[in-house]
């Protein structure tokens, strides 16, 4: 039997990804899931094989029979989600982001320190080796002195969107609503958290922020929007590098989730150094396309089957939990990080509302 996993929420992120790709996995067990939602925990359990299904949480954590759980609820309730588990003795994978402020990670991880638990958090943007290589190439010198980074990230109508909306049953018919709403929601805490992991992976820790942010669609359908959904930073990683990073309701800016590093001898954006491709370990050229969706067919366990469903890089990150917890090999997708790259988040909301360049008081 492999690890026993149970899911929290069985939302979009759960039907579209995590269940299909853990149905799959010889060394999980699929134990329990549970969602709010009335039938619906009941509905994914049945079409993915889960073992049983809840409605209330906590039920789960007493009664499912878990050793590990994966958190794909909304952002806002990741924190006392992940408390509750760790004080339950579970091993926790959080999908992004894995709480909302510095206070609330650090609670998570010295709790996790002192039970002997291990936490996955996404996303792990450096697991892919593009990220790796890219890293490399900027201390070789490949772009001569690298002056600053754009990245970010636009909601545009994609959650809205999503094959999960709309439909007639418990299962198609999941409510979008909490993404555009306090606490979590918002596209920086759902969609520039890869961008912020990418490029402090690539970087290092930043050392100050500043931003400005507001909503900018206060309206969304019958949802009145109250998270910020138009929020640009201005981060410093010292000695006057600077990254330009957004979380915009619409339009992305150059580099994405990767970041596009410009140097005094050239650029490098996405899969291409100076307009041309350059090398990484395990890249197939006839499989993958110099500008793909994230090279996710390069993740260490993405392969056969995984590589037609969609989410692979969450189905990755909840194999650095079952490889950690199961053969002792610890993951570099660690709270720690994650806890940097919410000090930012953090920190630049406080700078839009107050007008003033943070410190960040982290580093991993």
């Amino acid at each position: 039997m492999g690890l026993r996993i149970g899911v929290v929420g069985a939302g979009s992120i759960s039907v579209r990804g995590l269940l299909p790709h853990l149905a799959r996995e010889e060394r999980v067990e699929l134990a329990a899931v549970c969602d709010p939602v009335v039938g619906r925990a009941a509905a994914a359990a049945e079409r993915f094989g889960v073992g049983r299904a809840f409605v209330e949480y906590e039920e789960l954590l007493a009664r499912g029979d878990v050793d590990a759980v994966t958190i794909a609820s909304p952002i806002g309730l990741h924190y006392e989600q992940g408390k509750l588990a760790l004080q339950a003795g579970k091993h926790v994978h959080f999908n992004k982001t894995m709480t909302l402020t510095v206070a609330e990670a650090t609670e998570l991880i010295e709790l996790a320190k002192s039970n002997d638990l291990r936490i996955v958090a996404s996303p792990g943007e450096m697991l892919r080796p593009h990220h790796v290589r890219t890293r490399e190439l900027i201390a070789e010198g490949a772009i001569g002195t690298l002056s600053w980074v754009s990245c970010g990230a636009a909601f545009g109508t994609y959650h809205q969107d999503e094959s999960v909306r709309g439909g007639n049953d418990v299962l198609s018919n999941i409510d979008p609503s909490w993404y555009f709403r306090k606490p979590g929601g918002g596209p920086v805490y759902d969609m520039t958290v890869y961008a912020l992991h990418t490029v402090t992976g690539i970087l290092g820790p930043a050392e100050r922020v500043t931003a400005m942010s507001g909503v900018r669609i206060p309206l969304r359908g019958d949802v009145r929007t109250d998270a910020d959904d138009n929020t640009v930073m201005l981060i410093d990683f010292g000695g006057n590098l600077f990254c330009v990073a957004t979380g915009t309701a619409a339009g992305g800016m150059r580099g994405g989730f990767g970041g596009t590093y410009y140097g005094t001898a050239g650029t490098i954006d996405g899969l291409l150094l100076n307009d041309e491709p350059f090398d990484f370990p395990n890249r197939d050229p006839s499989e993958l396309s110099p500008r793909g969706p994230g090279n996710q067919a390069l993740l260490p366990h993405v392969t056969g089957v995984h590589r037609e469903i969609e989410e692979q890089h969450v189905y990755e990150d909840v194999m650095q939990l079952v490889d950690w917890v199961v053969d002792g090999k610890p993951s570099i997708v660690t709270a720690e990080h994650a806890r940097h790259v919410i000090d930012i988040i953090e920190s630049a909301y406080r700078a839009a509302t107050t007008g003033q360049t943070q410190e960040l008081t982290t580093t991993f």
